[in-house]
């Protein structure tokens, strides 16, 4: 065996024989870290020479295997659950409650008779312990905890107690022994991850592995990282609220439509029952700025509150201040309706947010934006129970948007009144004859039916 010196980026894993700058593949500055690769002298053919390819037609067809983990709303997103044999990546930002939420995998899941092997890199046993007896006085005597970092003492380990599921928190922290660079490193997450993912897919067995992220949101690593696994899941949410949103982006045995909502609580993360009503106030009394819009997400929708505040401005620069709403998005609709109502919005602070920490990237949302903004900016307050959607055009057009069947069914429920959605939408849902469906083909149709005592919006 021979050691070969090169240099690794670590931002997309391009390699370098010698050292520079910039990486040329991604063009970051100062990523190269000097690594060290392994060759054999000789070269061997590492296949197998006694398989042969079969037709599609002549593939026994095997059913798929589900772990229930007993979280109804971490199985929907799964699809049915955990799949035998399969590898899921889930991230999020620290603190968010990946690891609460993964021992409360490992209880539920040994409640049932499976043997779950927890892999801590980054906390000792007692630490667990102490986590596991807040979240459940009773501990499954099923659930196995080691607390190490080397990559071949966690193998020895999964060989020994051979257990149907691991969890591995967290991939960036553990270290194969053949490798010499630091653990974190593009190299060493790589050859982990492909060690881990190896032993479960021969053995048939299913394991979750946790993973840090970037300042950009992404996991940190290779990006053939996501590529080796079979599931990435996101655990998303705001330090500063209770809720939590579990997002799925790669899903190879179901859909990534769906996502679950929970509620950061003493005893762990427990799902949303009725998340309509989280994300609202349903006592409020009606104020100007404050819009409700039928959120879609996925096959799911949520109920959410859009607020705007609207103020002169007192400097030569308007201020424009967005929480929650992209920021080109919201930028595109003042402009639109500066330009359309005359409004003068140019002259004027603008602040936008989404009640409850929810980030929002429909554009199903613009109506409401854009009702919430004018309803600030005239001190108008909204007709009382009525909820607005729809997509808006730099011209003014209302276009059409999907699942509006699903939410008129939703605010129903929910007891409002009314609700405006683009007029190209046809509307199937026998609900439409209990409440008050407005459509409406432009904005200034929208300004007649979405204010209780204005009749003219121009200035």
């Amino acid at each position: 065996m021979q050691k070969a010196a090169l240099y690794e980026c670590q931002s997309c894993g391009s390699r370098y024989p010698k050292w520079k700058g910039q990486c040329e593949a991604c063009g970051e500055w100062n990523t190269l870290i000097e690594t060290q690769e392994i060759k054999e002298n000789k070269l061997k053919n590492s296949y197998n020479k006694d398989t042969k390819s079969q037709t599609l037609a002549d593939v026994e067809h095997e059913d798929i295997l589900y772990y229930k983990t007993g979280i109804t709303e971490l199985d929907n997103v799964l699809g049915k659950g955990l799949v035998k044999g399969s590898m899921v990546l889930l991230g999020g930002e620290p603190g968010i409650g990946k690891s609460t939420l993964s021992l409360q995998v490992c209880q539920e899941c040994a409640q049932q008779g499976l043997t779950v092997l927890y892999i801590s890199s980054e906390e000792s046993e007692s630490q667990i312990k102490s986590r596991a007896l807040r979240l459940d006085n009773e501990i499954p005597e099923n659930v196995w905890v080691f607390s190490q970092t080397n990559m071949m003492a966690i193998m020895k380990e999964c060989e020994r107690i051979n257990p149907d599921i691991i969890l591995l928190d967290s991939i960036q922290v553990v270290n194969h022994p053949e490798l010499t660079s630091l653990e974190g490193t593009v190299s060493q997450v790589r050859y982990c991850a492909t060690t881990l993912i190896n032993w479960v897919k021969t053995y048939n067995k299913s394991a979750i592995m946790i993973g840090h992220i970037t300042k950009d949101g992404q996991i940190a690593g290779p990006k053939v990282l996501e590529h080796l696994v079979d599931t990435i899941l996101y655990l998303e949410g705001d330090r500063h609220f209770n809720n939590r949103i579990l997002r799925c982006h790669k899903n190879r045995y179901g859909s990534t439509d769906h996502i679950g909502l929970f509620e950061m609580k003493e005893k762990g993360l427990k799902a949303i029952k009725d998340p309509s009503q989280a994300f609202i106030e349903t006592s409020q009394d009606s104020t100007p700025g404050s819009v409700i819009v039928p959120y879609s997400q996925g096959n799911r929708i949520i109920l959410l509150e859009i607020q705007a505040l609207v103020i002169e401005s007192g400097y030569g620069m308007a201020k424009r201040n967005f929480v929650g709403i992209n920021p080109n998005r919201a930028n595109l609709l003042i402009a639109a309706l500066d330009k359309l109502c005359h409004l003068k919005l140019s002259a004027h602070d603008i602040f936008l947010t989404v009640l409850g920490g929810f980030s929002i990237t429909d554009p199903s949302a613009d109506l409401a934006i854009a009702v919430a903004i004018i309803s600030s900016l005239k001190q108008q307050v909204v007709t009382n129970r009525i909820g607005i959607c729809g997509e808006v055009g730099l011209t003014g057009e209302i276009r059409p948007i999907s699942h509006v069947d699903k939410r008129i069914i939703e605010l129903n429920k929910c007891g409002f009144k009314g609700v405006i959605v683009p007029k190209k939408n046809i509307i199937t849902t026998s609900d439409k004859s209990t409440m008050n469906v407005i459509q409406v083909s432009y904005i200034n149709d929208v300004l007649e039916h979405s204010f209780k005592r204005l009749s003219k919006i121009h200035a």
